[in-house]
């Protein structure tokens, strides 16, 4: 009988990597996701790809921010730089040991290291958006994962592998049609100019023209389900109010509110989180929008505090400040890619040119 882990595995292989013999992947996780890894190894050794798997162990980074010197914070691994720069495929399997850590305690060496990685990132970025490097970040279900959710461990499982499709019949199939639906929504958006997204406590405005419309369909990530651009960095106008709560930095941040002129981030306050906010806003290039996007996975219908699900809710709409998706045409850089989501199934619409084409979450297109 086939495990769910050996399914997962598959899909992850074979749909969202489309691993071929000769492949170089770099996987990255940790050691709580030993079942999946097992499973991604065999699978990936079946299709003839060569896999580099590097698992992290319980308060790796913590260990790290707490011990490490000048020269430490500034040392970046070849190994990892050379997978960045020459590997087909990179995928990162998230197992928390713990959503907690002190990344946030120890700020001045957090942005020495943020400093020190922007070379080996804005390879990462450019290889991914161009699609030289397949990538694809996924979840394996742990303890911390489920706290954070405030779900049993079971009940996250249930969670996670129905967002990704696993119990269907044949999963590939089911992210075949998401494909084929999501695709007519780009089709429609990548021939329009202006957006304006509305909701209680938000109406924000801004041009995508000469932006390219994404179909994230599961591939880039497992799940999926959304559509994203990036905006012309100097349009954003308006106020928006992002009523998902998210865990920034090992830190819970909740009720964002920010005021935008000329694509740029005057004010931002939030109800949970301030110091977190101020010390994002205080990174290079994070004071403007770098994606706006629509989820579109209806089977994600609960916040998690995790924004590889919460971001595709479906009903929802999100908007990431710091740095742009170069497949989109952005153009703004930055050191953090930081996904702020807000409900639209009460009273949320958006309109496109003027044109109403999304009402209570549900398009109208």
């Amino acid at each position: 009988m086939q495990t769910i882990e050996n399914r997962y595995a598959q899909l992850l292989t074979q749909y969202c990597l489309d691993l071929k013999e000769g492949d170089q992947v770099y996987v990255r996780s940790t050691t709580l996701a030993e079942p999946l890894i097992k499973e991604i190894w065999k699978e990936g050794l079946r299709l003839g790809a060569n896999l580099v798997i590097e698992l992290d162990f319980a308060e790796k980074d913590a260990i790290y921010y707490a011990e490490a010197g000048e020269d430490q914070l500034a040392w970046v691994d070849p190994g990892y730089v050379h997978a960045v720069n020459n590997f087909d495929a990179y995928l990162v399997i998230r197992a928390p040991f713990n959503l907690r850590d002190e990344r946030i305690h120890q700020k001045d060496k957090l942005k020495k290291r943020k400093e020190a990685t922007a070379p080996v990132n804005e390879t990462y970025f450019s290889r991914t958006g161009s699609g030289a490097m397949r990538r694809t970040l996924c979840q394996y279900p742990t303890q911390a994962a489920a706290q954070e959710a405030g779900m049993t461990l079971s009940e996250y499982q249930e969670f996670v592998y129905t967002a990704c499709r696993l119990y269907d019949e044949i999963p590939r199939e089911s992210w075949l049609q998401v494909r084929a639906m999501q695709q007519d929504v780009v089709d429609f958006l990548n021939e329009c100019q202006q957006i304006q997204y509305v909701a209680p406590g938000t109406d924000v405005r801004f041009s995508v023209a000469g932006r390219k419309w994404i179909n994230s369909d599961g591939r880039a990530n497992m799940p999926s389900g959304e559509v994203f651009s990036a905006p012309v960095e100097d349009s954003v106008q308006g106020q928006i109010y992002f009523s998902y709560p998210s865990v920034f930095l090992g830190q819970p941040v909740q009720g964002i509110t920010l005021t935008v002129k000329d694509g740029w981030i005057e004010h931002w306050e939030a109800e949970t989180g301030q110091e977190v906010l101020d010390q994002v806003f205080a990174i290079e290039g994070a004071r403007r929008f770098g994606e706006v996007a629509i989820g579109t996975n209806y089977n994600i219908q609960q916040s998690t505090r995790n924004i590889l699900f919460d971001e595709k809710i479906g009903g929802s709409i999100h908007m990431a400040v710091g740095q742009s998706y170069y497949q989109c045409g952005g153009k703004n850089q930055s050191a953090i890619h930081l996904d702020m989501i807000t409900d639209m199934r009460k009273g949320g619409h958006i309109l496109a040119d003027g044109r109403l084409i999304y009402e209570n979450g549900q398009f109208l297109i």
